[in-house]
């Protein structure tokens, strides 16, 4: 332990980190159980869209390999190349327990068919039905996506409040209660020690008191 003041003082000082201590820790508690709340309702809620994007997924592969089979490899990849594009995205905030959690935003990725850049005349309702179905499926990812980011850093936030949680149970809170009884201890010893000394100074005093009583009787 280290070199600890025993002063009344310290004790009461002791006694009120001890508390601050101890309310801190209580706090970070109703904030972790707050973050794993979210963090498991977000989990619920991405375990479902991860089921449905496989899903979707495999349908669109089996749409695009029918497409390829009876349209050619052709006809599909010049449609590919003439409907790339891009999707704009956002990343936005909400606060859980007082924690920004990142959110990804974007706009709807599927277009009409007249607004893919090829030509419909030079290809068939298949192909509209490939880039329909991968369309939905990149609107989907980029949800799963945000739903991921969101879920990342609940869990670093998670552990970082479970680590201080920790620290103050189980390395502050303990070392301060130390040295409280320590402080504690002393000043019970010294108050003895003052208690002892002055009974003896009684006793001295008393013990004089009786042999001048004794001396004037002698001396009458």
């Amino acid at each position: 332990m280290q070199r600890v003041s025993a002063t009344r003082s310290e004790l009461l000082a002791r006694r009120k980190q001890i508390s601050l201590a101890e309310g801190g820790r209580d706090l970070l508690k109703e904030k972790r159980t707050a973050l794993m709340r979210e963090f498991e309702r977000l989990s619920k809620s991405a375990l479902s869209a991860m089921e449905d994007l496989e899903k979707r997924a495999e349908e669109a592969r089996g749409s695009l390999g029918e497409a390829v089979a009876l349209d050619g490899p052709e006809a599909v990849g010049s449609a590919a190349l003439a409907a790339g594009g891009e999707v704009e995205v956002n990343l936005a905030s909400k606060s859980v327990a007082g924690v920004p959690i990142v959110e990804l935003e974007h706009e709807t990725v599927g277009r009409p068919r007249t607004g893919r850049g090829y030509s419909l005349s030079a290809t068939t309702p298949r192909i509209d039905g490939v880039a329909e179905d991968f369309e939905a499926v990149l609107d989907q990812l980029l949800d799963v996506v945000a739903v991921e980011l969101s879920l990342r850093r609940l869990a670093e936030e998670i552990t970082r409040t479970t680590r201080r949680v920790n620290a103050l149970e189980h390395v502050v809170v303990p070392r301060l209660e130390e040295e409280q009884s320590y402080i504690a201890m002393v000043l019970d010893e010294r108050e003895l020690e003052n208690r002892v000394r002055l009974m003896r100074a009684k006793a001295r005093s008393q013990e004089r008191a009786q042999q001048r009583d004794q001396t004037e009787v002698k001396t009458h």
